[in-house]
């Protein structure tokens, strides 16, 4: 099958929605299948083009993967006005781009971001491909959630435009059942929406001991690391780290404030604004770390004791799973979920991987800091489950299951892509993504 998939993001880029569409397409394009994905230049999130680019039309090949990359307005990833203008490029120089290919049986487009799905979209309109949209983000639901902007006519018609491409699409494959849920209850018919939830690519990630080097550069030799990695931005809501990091300073556990470190690792909208926060507040216990690249990531996590997720506290963030929590599976780390109910805590708390404790609520997740940090036996046994539970989270499960959901769009039945879960119980209980 001839794939062409749309993403604005691509390795070396290191976000989720880079590495999710990358570490399927391995396996598509091993598989036997011709892959295609249209990206920008590699530049997320702080708007400068990596070592090796330029801002131009750029073929390569990766991993057996044929990557055309395309000329784009690049802006850092904070502020509205820049950003749109970055989407708005993406889409136009992303479309054109898709006309010039030779012909697919099926076009996908993931979000975030919103108008590289207008492009998928219009590219299947065009050539008369069917178009498949890769649901990442409620969007512009989670614009509004994080208080990027605020709800207004033109957002309304926004979201006016987000259901239409819901419907013009052949399929739709949901990152949560949440999504699903969302989009039925506005219409838009289930037969047509596949869940596929996030994984990990098991072949990169693994146990493995400390990383004596990079402790040492970060002075974490000894050290008890609560440790986030990934992007520091509106929907992350970091500065609830830091106001723990406070709490533990004033707690009088000298023992704990000597040994704890809280890591953040990473880039995003928020970094400089959480480093100036806490140099102001003399938190020399939060150590912050640059976004490091895709094959540094589990060396990074080497230096974790207890894996940190965090969510922002709104109803928007409680069906997010964040694939990070796979990623600390595969690495065999206990959990710290920060995060309202849902989804991505209903799995922990099934994989008996680690704790849940409220979002943005610094006395709880202290507690839960110093819980693990004072139970070793606890932290075993999160660990040992979050080992067993990886491969039932694997990025190969989840590249079959998107697989069968673009061959039934190319084939004219993306109406009954929801049979790809059929059968199945939730990936949370299975063990399957």
């Amino acid at each position: 099958m001839k794939i062409l998939f749309l993403s604005e993001n691509f390795p070396p880029e290191s976000n989720a929605a880079a590495t999710r569409v990358y570490e399927r397409a391995i396996y598509w394009a091993q598989w036997g299948h011709q892959v295609t994905v249209i990206t920008s230049q590699p530049n997320f999130p702080e708007g400068k083009l990596f070592a090796g680019y330029r801002n131009r039309r750029q073929d390569e090949t990766m991993d057996g993967i044929r990557v055309v990359r395309v000329k784009t307005y690049i802006a850092a990833n904070k502020g509205v006005a820049h950003r749109t203008l970055d989407f708005l490029s993406f889409m136009v120089t992303g479309f054109l781009a898709g006309l010039r290919e030779p012909r697919p049986d099926v076009v996908v487009a993931t979000s975030p971001q919103f108008f590289a799905a207008v492009a998928g979209w219009a590219i299947g309109a065009v050539r008369r491909i069917p178009f498949v949209f890769e649901l990442g983000d409620l969007w512009p639901a989670s614009i509004t959630a994080v208080g990027a902007m605020k709800k207004s006519f033109a957002l309304s018609l926004v979201e006016k435009f987000e259901l239409f491409l819901y419907r013009r699409s052949a399929a739709v494959a949901a990152l949560t059942r949440s999504f699903k849920d969302d989009l039925m209850s506005r219409g838009i018919p289930g037969g047509k929406i596949a869940v596929v939830i996030n994984g990990v690519d098991l072949s990169r990630y693994a146990p493995r001991d400390r990383d004596a080097k990079l402790a040492k550069q970060y002075d974490l030799t000894g050290k008890f690391v609560v440790g986030y990695v990934g992007t520091h931005g509106m929907a992350h809501a970091l500065g609830n780290v830091l106001d723990t990091a406070g709490l533990l300073k004033k707690s009088g556990n000298e023992k704990a404030l000597k040994d704890i470190r809280f890591l953040l690792a990473g880039a995003g909208a928020e970094r400089e604004m959480l480093m100036a926060d806490a140099a102001a507040r003399g938190l020399d216990n939060v150590i912050f770390m640059e976004r490091q690249g895709k094959d540094m990531m589990p060396r990074v996590w080497s230096l974790c004791n207890v894996a940190l997720v965090h969510l922002k506290n709104s109803p928007v963030f409680a069906g997010v799973i964040p694939s990070k929590i796979f990623e600390a599976q595969a690495m065999g780390l206990p959990i710290l979920l920060a995060a309202p109910e849902g989804e991505a805590s209903e799995i922990v708390v099934a994989d008996k991987a680690g704790l849940h404790v409220g979002a943005e609520d610094p006395q709880a997740l202290l507690e839960g800091v110093l819980d693990l940090y004072g139970d070793g036996a606890k932290r075993a046994t999160f660990a040992a489950s979050s080992i067993a539970a990886a491969p039932g989270h694997s990025r190969e499960t989840q590249g079959r299951d998107m697989l069968e959901v673009l061959k039934l769009a190319a084939a004219g039945a993306g109406h009954t892509a929801e049979s790809i879960n059929d059968e199945k119980p939730p990936a949370h209980q299975e063990g399957s993504s």
